[in-house]
């Protein structure tokens, strides 16, 4: 089964890229050859690049606090576990606190260091990385994986409340929704978003046995997916015949 998400809002689009780079970041960084890592650090860059936001890090905090209090209003509630309940309340406390406790953007002690910025400003430039462009990082590379990684989880320290908050966020959000079975009729399907309730995220799991591509679109108030099959010339084209999958929206 493949498993397609699509976010209603670019508060969610952020949190889903920034999640997108840091299980990126988390692979390249266990591995060991210095190509991975050269990966790796500027998938670090690209972190800081979308945290860059000026209202993100208040985002987040907000959302944080928002799931403190519809938790804490489960008090007193015979149908749940107060164990369970501390439990989850103490992770979005110890990510508020973290969050609360870095200064700035994401990344924000990172553009201290003028060794990683000299390499940050380069590696955009095709072949900007060269060693004649930056021998001092070409020293590093052929340094061994463990020195390496390192020095790379040490860079990653100051990113790992933003990583913990958006992958707690999403993990609570993904458990609000209720999967349920839809058929697509002649490759196409259009639900209207039941009203009094805002969702934030649709997910989509597909049989990959089936060769479809979902295109989605959608807002507050309708959903639409229309369902693609690429051809030999390496472009999509409508799938025209009925097919089933699991639909849920998270709100």
């Amino acid at each position: 089964m493949i498993l397609y998400e699509y976010p209603f809002n670019e508060r969610i689009r952020t949190y889903l890229r920034l999640e997108h780079l840091f299980r990126r970041l988390t692979d390249l960084v266990s591995r060991e050859t210095a190509l991975d890592h050269h990966y790796a650090l500027s998938t670090i860059f690209e972190v800081m690049d979308v945290g860059a936001r000026a209202d993100l890090k208040s985002d987040l905090l907000k959302d944080l606090e928002k799931q403190r209090q519809i938790l804490n209003g489960f008090r007193g509630n015979p149908a749940i576990s107060e164990r369970a309940l501390d439990g989850i309340v103490a992770q979005v406390e110890n990510c508020f606190t973290g969050l609360t406790g870095v200064p700035g953007k994401a990344g924000n002690s990172l553009t201290e260091n003028d060794w990683l910025m000299s390499i940050r400003s380069r590696v955009g430039i095709p072949g900007g990385t060269c060693e004649f462009d930056l021998p001092a990082y070409y020293a590093w590379q052929h340094q061994s994986g463990d020195t390496r990684r390192a020095d790379l989880r040490r860079w990653c320290l100051t990113l790992a409340p933003l990583a913990d908050s958006v992958a707690l966020l999403l993990k609570m959000l993904r458990e609000s929704g209720a999967p349920q079975k839809v058929m697509a009729s002649g490759g196409q399907m259009q639900q209207n978003l039941p009203q009094g309730k805002t969702f934030q995220l649709l997910r989509l799991r597909l049989d990959e046995a089936l060769g479809l591509i979902p295109e989605i679109s959608g807002n507050r108030l309708k959903v639409s997916i229309r369902f693609m099959r690429q051809g030999n010339d390496d472009r999509l084209h409508p799938a025209n015949e009925d097919c089933g999958f699991e639909l849920t929206l998270c709100a």
